[in-house]
């Protein structure tokens, strides 16, 4: 753990490093249409994704990976990149929406598996703005100048829904949504109070909630010994108000973040768009309409696997991001509408 004697002196955050992990081979269309015994065309046509990622084994339904296996190897990756010290880590917030147990927290044995003791931890229970969440608990404990290096991981393990041995003839398109559009993964991140690693400085995030009197968009329940053999689903999903209400929302957030910050879209190199689906990530992308920005999306070839998605893609922007080139990040969460999103520019 690093001495915590000062952080930026303008409060300025960095990301650092960057890690991600998922679990086993990408699971194709065709496999997932014929385990399930659901049409394959219809995946490709209405969702748009060709491959996720499972933590568990898809014929027998054993768990290979938990959600702190992902998260720690993440991190583990983060902290082996140059410039990063895991001995300087002074904090450790996780954002989740599927965490292993409710308690102990997840993030704890996380830190546990890292080697990591006597730092404070944090973990936020969030859908798709968790990671986002995570990124702005951060930033405020750098800009402190309490903390000078914080490890940010955000991941989900949504497998855990999907029950193999379900007859899904009968079922609902909106039903069988979930069985197709979410895969499993985790991404971390080494925020620091100066640029070093990947020098790459976290200029603003974005955090709101905008649900008041909105009914969800997404449920999933939590079922304990007194409840869990209601005939509640796990796991609901309106997939017409999030098809709806997404890609407004997703480009009131583009907007306040450039006024905000003071840049122009043409000031943009980079775009990161919200990554629901692949078809829905296309939509969403046209209609933000920034055609001088590269976009950078990867919830075609790893499905959606929530709170990890924001660092795959900064993993794939860090590939491209050469110095003084600026990247925006939208994320929409529709569980109770939340907007969310970051500027990045490297230095």
């Amino acid at each position: 753990m690093s001495e915590q004697t000062g952080g930026a002196a303008d409060g300025t955050a960095y990301l650092a490093a960057i890690g991600t992990a998922l679990p086993g081979e990408a699971v194709t269309n065709a496999v997932l249409a014929k385990t399930l015994g659901v049409n394959e065309e219809w995946i490709e046509v209405f969702i748009g994704t060709r491959t996720r990622h499972f933590a568990r084994d898809l014929n027998t339904g054993e768990i290979r990976h938990s959600l702190a296996d992902l998260c720690a190897q993440a991190a583990e990756r983060a902290l082996a990149e140059p410039g990063v010290d895991a001995s300087e880590v002074d904090f450790v917030v996780m954002g989740t929406a599927t965490p292993d147990t409710l308690m102990p927290a997840t993030v704890n044995h996380v830190a546990d598996a890292l080697g990591l003791d006597q730092v404070p931890t944090f973990q936020l229970q969030s859908g798709c703005a968790g990671a986002v969440q995570a990124l702005a608990t951060a930033r405020s404990m750098i800009a402190s100048g309490e903390y000078r290096t914080g490890l940010v991981i955000g991941g989900d393990v949504c497998s855990k829904h999907l029950d193999v041995k379900r007859d899904l003839k009968d079922a609902a398109p909106s039903d069988l949504v979930n069985f197709v559009l979410f895969g499993d993964g985790a991404g971390a991140a080494v925020v620091t109070d100066r640029p070093v690693g990947r020098r790459v400085a976290l200029r603003r995030v974005l955090n709101r909630f905008t649900g008041l009197g909105s009914k969800p968009g997404q449920v999933i329940e939590w079922f304990g010994l007194a409840d869990r053999y209601d005939d509640r689903q796990a796991l609901r999903e309106d997939y017409k108000a999030i098809e709806e209400r997404v890609p407004v929302m997703a480009t009131e957030i583009l907007w306040e973040l450039l006024g905000e910050l003071d840049w122009d879209a043409d000031d943009l190199t980079y775009l990161l768009p919200p990554q629901l689906s692949g078809r829905m990530t296309k939509k969403i992308t046209e209609e933000l309409d920034v055609p001088g920005a590269t976009e950078i999306s990867c919830v075609a070839d790893t499905g959606n696997n929530g709170n990890a998605l924001p660092f795959l893609q900064i993993e794939k922007l860090f590939e491209k991001m050469a110095t003084g080139e600026k990247a925006l990040a939208v994320a929409v969460e529709s569980s109770k509408w939340i907007k969310a999103g970051f500027a990045l520019e490297k230095v």
